[in-house]
């Protein structure tokens, strides 16, 4: 049996994962946006794809609550948009990393990867909330993406 939450945080720390932003925007027009590694592919027929985003998170209302939101798997050179959307009290839009793209949600160019998502539905993950994506539009862009693994960024190898 597990004995420490730190144990659990180090292992999972050791799993590579995409690096991705994932912005929306709310009924009044505000973007918003947060970056996570918690994301894969679902089901092929129909296209879902999941994401958790923790229920602590000041953007939580504004995703559980969204009509779409687009996934941007970060390129490998984009460590610096993931650590600006990670951040916890400033405009994470500010810096112009986003411009309106599919389906006019803020992404981010020269993404790797972006998926525009419908929302299909929000399940319990415990912590987390896991959003499911239903995919409606796919870019896919030439360079590699961007892991994380070990707490640092990374480019795997043969992508």
């Amino acid at each position: 049996m597990l004995t420490e939450n730190k144990e659990f945080t180090r292992a999972m720390s050791r799993v590579p994962g995409p690096v991705t932003v994932v912005t929306t925007v709310d009924a009044s027009g505000r973007a918003w946006g947060f970056t996570a590694t918690s994301f894969v592919s679902l089901s092929l027929e129909p296209p879902l794809v999941l994401i958790c985003l923790s229920r602590t998170a000041s953007t939580h209302t504004a995703f559980v609550s969204a009509q779409a939101f687009l996934v941007n798997v970060l390129g490998e050179d984009q460590a610096s948009i993931a650590v600006q959307f990670a951040r916890s009290g400033v405009d994470r839009f500010g810096t112009g990393a986003t411009l309106p793209l599919e389906r006019g949600l803020p992404g981010v160019p020269g993404a790797a990867v972006r998926l525009a998502c419908s929302l299909h539905e929000v399940l319990d993950g415990g912590d987390h909330s896991i959003l499911v994506g239903r995919v409606e539009d796919v870019f896919v862009g030439e360079g590699g993406p961007l892991v994380y693994c070990d707490r640092t960024f990374a480019r795997p190898v043969g992508c």
